[in-house]
């Protein structure tokens, strides 16, 4: 590197010629990581030069690990160093999943000659957005870093911890105390505001530096979907060179973030055998294509390509939001009493009059737990069965009637929530459901907002005393048919854990916080305050 640290790195070279296309990963998970061991032999068998390179301060690398901190330095040096040895032919792709997957996108600005191409999967556009949602710091992404020791990963033993207790220890900013020195936890938890703690390293305003071509991959429930596609628009839309822009693309499978191209049944639906995709051999059809100049048909195709759930099939489209989307509003409808699934919550096209509010106690001490979803943790994601969750009188649950056709919803789905809370601080969740005939209510996305966090991430502000105040809640992107004979539904509620921390309700700064209080949130739907919640319909 620049500063004279040496990083580690193993190459696998096909076993004839003297010059080759070099496909790179730098990760922080060793060199020996057995699923991309796997993938540089199928490289090297194709003719490429599969080069791992560890992490600076990771196993066999020397310096200090900083995560994420020196990638988009180290990576572009390690880029210009590979550029000149005497067996590459002068062109270099990348690849990787998630850490990896990030630092194929953080030296990009810096345009190294030699890189041609980049396909990152499940990779995020920067921490903020990874280990923070909308302010919310998703806990169990940013506990996952326990495991990851100073240079390797044995250090906890991860699977003999109380994670209960563990994540519900207060304050937070103290809950890995006492297991394992993690400072980088302790900073991610004290920057609650996007500052420049994040921005040092975030692809935020750069893209217009780019001139790569990139392939972007994610599946529905990857915990870094919403991610993915913040980085396949700013490519698209951005990107400083027109050929660059015009090539990316994107593929979205029906994948959490450990299964990416996997056809093996996760949560409570099985998407069929379609659902596999060999990811090693979609690099080598994009590699040839910008590597080696051999015409794989990859750049005649169009450029995103999606698995729409509830139909289990592929289709390719030629941008993203899809143009002929018809947003359309499904208005909050209640009697009042829109608690649990036993309430009379209803979701309607037509918009409300004069209606009660509905109210719900959200109590930090017994948080809504985390059911399905985009977590990390494969025990506890996907599309779950969420009719348990549905049962809690701090569950508000509107409901469509039987549809008479289907429904499919492929886009960015919001909530348009108008909603008031006794507490100065408090967090409003949106969880979308698929309900199949027979009753099971399966979690297609979600979202939350913290309220502090409604205008700004960079300039806090807490809520006007007994103000009701308009949320627009982002529950990410999906591709989903409601069938006919389904139901859709809208959970709201104030917890998602643990998932997200739980928001204490005191107004003090989270994460340095050990007060609780209970906050007593109502939900306004009428005609003043309309409540709805905005799906993107796709005609048939």
């Amino acid at each position: 590197m620049r500063d004279g640290v040496n990083l580690y790195g193993a190459a696998y070279l096909p076993p004839r010629g003297e010059r080759f296309p070099v496909l790179l990963i730098r990760s922080p998970y060793s060199t020996q990581h057995p699923r991309y061991v796997d993938w540089a032999v199928r490289f090297a068998s194709s003719g490429y030069a599969a080069v791992m390179v560890d992490s600076r301060g990771r196993y066999e690398s020397e310096g200090r690990w900083r995560a994420y901190v020196d990638e988009a330095r180290d990576g572009y040096d390690t880029q210009q160093w590979i550029g000149v040895q005497a067996w590459c032919d002068g062109n270099i792709g990348m690849f990787g999943i998630s850490y990896p997957g990030f630092t194929q996108i953080l030296p990009a600005p810096f345009r190294s000659p030699y890189v041609k191409g980049l396909m990152p999967i499940a990779n995020q556009e920067d921490n903020y957005g990874h280990l923070r949602y909308n302010g919310v710091l998703q806990l169990q992404n940013a506990m996952n870093w326990i495991w990851l020791g100073v240079r390797t990963n044995q250090q906890a033993p991860r699977d003999l911890l109380d994670w209960d207790r563990i994540y519900r220890r207060l304050p937070l900013i103290s809950a890995m105390d006492g297991i394992a020195d993690r400072p980088f936890f302790r900073e991610v938890v004290r920057h609650n505001e996007f500052d420049a703690f994040w921005s040092s390293y975030s692809m935020k305003g750069r893209y217009r530096e780019v001139n790569t071509p990139a392939y972007f991959v994610t599946g529905w429930y990857d915990n870094l979907v919403h991610e993915g596609f913040k980085c396949f628009r700013g490519w698209r839309r951005e990107a400083g060179d027109a050929r660059a822009r015009k090539l990316t693309r994107l593929m979205v499978g029906p994948w959490t973030h450990s299964q990416i191209g996997s056809a093996e049944p996760f949560g409570d639906v099985d998407f069929g055998p379609d659902a596999a995709v060999d990811i090693p051999g979609e690099h080598l059809r994009w590699y040839d294509q910008r590597l080696r100049g051999i015409d794989t048909g990859i750049d005649e195709e169009p450029p995103v390509r999606i698995f729409v759930m509830g139909r289990n099939t592929w289709r390719s489209e030629d941008e993203w939001p899809l143009a002929r989307t018809k947003y359309t509003a499904w208005y909050l409808h209640s009697g009042g009493r829109a608690n649990s699934v036993s309430g009379d919550g209803k979701l309607s096209l037509q918009a409300p009059g004069d209606e009660p509010a509905d109210r719900f106690a959200y109590d930090p001490a017994d948080p809504v737990p985390t059911v399905g979803g985009q977590s990390m943790f494969p025990s506890n994601t996907g599309p779950r069965d969420r009719r348990a969750v549905e049962r809690r009188e701090d569950v508000l649950v509107y409901t469509t009637d039987t549809l008479a056709s289907d429904v499919e919803a492929t886009g960015p789905v919001e909530l348009i929530l108008f909603a008031a809370s006794d507490a100065r601080d408090t967090d409003f969740t949106a969880t979308l459901v698929d309900v199949y005939p027979d009753g099971m209510a399966i979690h297609v996305t979600e979202g939350i907002v913290r309220a502090r966090f409604r205008e700004s991430f960079r300039r806090p502000c807490l809520i006007p005393h007994g103000a009701v105040v308009e949320y627009r809640i982002v529950l990410w992107e999906t591709g989903n048919v409601f069938k006919a004979g389904h139901r859709i539904r809208l959970e709201v509620s104030s917890s998602n854990f643990p998932r997200f921390d739980r928001n204490l309700n005191t107004g003090n700064v989270p994460g340095l916080d050990e007060e609780m209080r209970v906050a007593r949130q109502t939900i306004h739907h009428c005609s003043q305050y309309t409540s709805y919640l905005r799906l993107p319909v796709i005609p048939e």
